[in-house]
């Protein structure tokens, strides 16, 4: 696998991506990297200090148009990331629209989103980001409770994650998704039950779900280090798994991907792109790109991106992928989602020897209950689905 730090200097008339590759690109992703304050667990890059705002807005419009020939085939999908986008002002957000708008080709049907706060979300705001084309929120609630949105150290409280769900259907938004973390100490099964049917009585067309984890050099992992957090208990979280996938199911709501759960039709468009191998491109500090057997990510610096984006230049590392880094992404992926694994298509891109080999490694998964064999191949049970980094692991070519 090659790896490389590079900063180029755009000059339209020699782009040489393969047609196929724009053919095929499937999305747009936005990162915009700020936020009101640190939350313990989180490792995206963010800052808290916005007053660089300006110059990143129009550093982010700026790359946009120079890589404007990049993507040729209509865009399916449109994402703002973070970060929270939903602190920036209407007119930053409809600027880099506007601009996707004036030089891509973008889809009528397009999924628009935008990741937002509870305590971002206002009448007003509502209606501004219904008149420039935003058509689905992902919103951050983590949680019901004011206990563990403290633990946390979330911005908002219990009583503003409902208002905000009430204030953008009252605006007209149908498509939404709600995010909740579990297995954080202190969240009893009971805890995370109410957390369940709150969110289930309101009816919410999606749900994200993660299990707390502590990342590296998060400020949870040094409370946790210095022993003024409690860590987090796996066996507890693998329980609230478990009751997520059984009262999800009961409820009507489909397990397409491990931590994600849709009424019928409202499954994320732009996220499933990305677990079926669809190309997509990055704008913004840290934003990451793929396409045409290529992964290249944004330099992580703020100050380092406006200024290479100023000079008409891009930093940013890339990889090629080899066979076998395209086979693991591809067992990584489609484990963690409903259709599972298919053994014609290892067969056909990765030939019999591969598909034998696989075969043979998955023997211990299924005697152990957490693989099941499927017409089409193999996925994971939903004792396996806790465990699919691990045994996706063990199924990687090296």
């Amino acid at each position: 696998m090659a790896k490389h730090i590079v900063c180029i200097r755009f000059n339209i008339r020699h782009t040489n991506l393969h047609a196929s590759s724009l053919r095929n690109m499937a999305g747009i992703y936005i990162h915009i990297p700020f936020c009101k304050q640190a939350c313990h667990y989180c490792n995206f890059h963010f800052s808290t200090g916005t007053g660089n705002r300006d110059a990143m807005i129009n550093a982010i419009v700026k790359e946009i148009e120079i890589r404007k020939h990049t993507l040729r085939s209509p865009i399916e999908t449109i994402y703002f990331g973070g970060g929270t986008p939903s602190i920036l002002d209407a007119a930053s957000i409809d600027a880099m629209i506007q601009t996707i708008y004036r030089h891509y080709n973008i889809s009528s049907h397009s999924e628009i989103t935008l990741e937002a706060n509870p305590d971002d979300i206002t009448k007003t705001k509502a209606g501004d980001w219904k008149s420039m084309g935003i058509n689905r929120f992902s919103i951050g609630i983590q949680s019901f409770s004011n206990q563990h949105l403290q633990w946390m150290n979330r911005a908002h409280n219990a009583l503003q994650s409902l208002a905000c769900i009430e204030t953008i259907r009252h605006a007209g938004f149908e498509n939404f998704s709600i995010d909740l973390i579990y297995g954080t100490p202190g969240q009893s099964m009971d805890d995370w039950d109410k957390d369940l049917e709150q969110s289930i009585d309101l009816e919410i067309p999606h749900l994200s779900c993660y299990a707390l984890t502590v990342e590296q050099e998060t400020p949870l992992f040094h409370l946790i280090k210095k022993g003024e957090k409690e860590n987090t208990n796996s066996d507890l979280q693998a329980e609230e798994f478990q009751l997520l996938v059984s009262k999800t199911r009961s409820s009507g709501y489909r397990h397409y991907e491990i931590s994600n759960f849709a009424l019928p039709g409202m499954e994320s468009k732009h996220n499933s792109s990305y677990w079926s191998g669809k190309p997509y491109m990055g704008f913004g500090p840290s934003a990451h790109s793929f396409h045409d057997h290529t992964r290249s990510w944004n330099i992580s610096n703020n100050i380092e991106y406006i200024r290479s984006i100023e000079k008409n230049e891009r930093s940013f590392e890339s990889e090629q992928l080899s066979e076998n880094d395209m086979f693991n992404e591809y067992i990584m992926t489609h484990l963690r989602l409903d259709e599972g694994v298919s053994s014609n298509w290892i067969k056909e891109n990765w030939g019999i020897d591969q598909l034998e080999k696989i075969e043979s490694k998955l023997l211990r998964h299924i005697e152990s209950g957490n693989v099941i064999n499927t017409p089409e191949g193999w996925k994971l049970t939903n004792q396996g689905k806790f465990l699919a980094d691990g045994i996706a692991a063990d199924l990687f070519q090296v």
